[in-house]
């Protein structure tokens, strides 16, 4: 995907999972091309201090696993800030076991929750608006594990493949409303895209390993370049695809 050129004004972009390094640097890549950013997350004092270091940050803390919140949530959003353009996904997290019977129940209940099911009520809260803007984008970032899993990290990658086979269902709802649309066809402008990557490594994981190598790892500031060139991009192009990011 190409460098990224100037982004609107106008754009509002949700990010979920603001505070994690990852998010952090999407706010920052999206604030310097302008565009007005939602910063979604649980730690209230990161969302407030991302907005304090950017004047197109608003905060927002929600829980995004009750749907209840992500509701009111989206309604809050677009009476502060008006239709939201786009969602960036980057809540989630990770829980290994030992084999398949090392699996514990208690680890899929908190992946389930934190990635899948996030996913699923923010999607849905916002799904009107990207399917309505001019550069609707939904994206997450996925592993490489969803399509080739390890016994002791099964129940991630199998969390991981259900998201992305959530996210591509959207695609196909996008796809519908647009260019499949048998009775009147438009111009694809909606796309949701999943980002493949084998992990995320920022500057203080490099910081407390310096003589770690991080092979194969995606930087954070790499991400954050692509996610934002997504809205100056071909939503025909986009939609429905799996990038890898390695």
């Amino acid at each position: 995907m190409s460098a990224p050129t100037a982004i609107r004004a106008s754009l509002n972009v949700v990010v979920a999972g603001s505070t994690s390094a990852a998010g952090r640097a999407v706010v920052k890549s999206l604030a310097a091309q302008g565009a007005r950013i939602a910063a979604v997350d649980v730690n209230e004092a990161g969302v407030r201090a991302l907005a304090q270091e950017y004047q197109e940050v608003t905060p927002y803390v929600c829980n995004l696993a009750d749907p209840a919140e992500v509701d009111t949530l989206a309604r809050t959003v677009r009476a502060d800030v008006g239709p939201v353009d786009g969602l960036i996904h980057l809540v989630g997290g990770w829980r290994g076991g030992d084999g398949i019977t090392g699996q514990q129940d208690q680890d899929w209940d908190v992946l389930h929750t934190s990635v899948l099911t996030t996913l699923r009520n923010t999607s849905r809260a916002f799904y009107e608006d990207l399917e309505s803007s001019d550069k609707g984008r939904l994206a997450i970032v996925s592993s490489v594990t969803a399509q080739k899993p390890t016994a002791g990290g099964a129940a991630y990658s199998a969390i991981k493949a259900a998201s992305e086979a959530w996210v591509l269902g959207v695609a196909d709802g996008f796809h519908q409303s647009q260019t499949g649309n048998k009775a009147e066809p438009v111009g694809q402008k909606s796309a949701a895209v999943v980002f493949v990557v084998k992990a995320l490594v920022d500057d203080a994981m490099r910081e407390a390993a310096p003589h770690r190598a991080f092979p194969g790892y995606t930087d954070v500031q790499e991400l954050a370049e692509h996610v934002t060139a997504l809205f100056d991009a071909d939503a025909g192009s986009l939609n429905g695809t799996r990038q890898h990011l390695i």
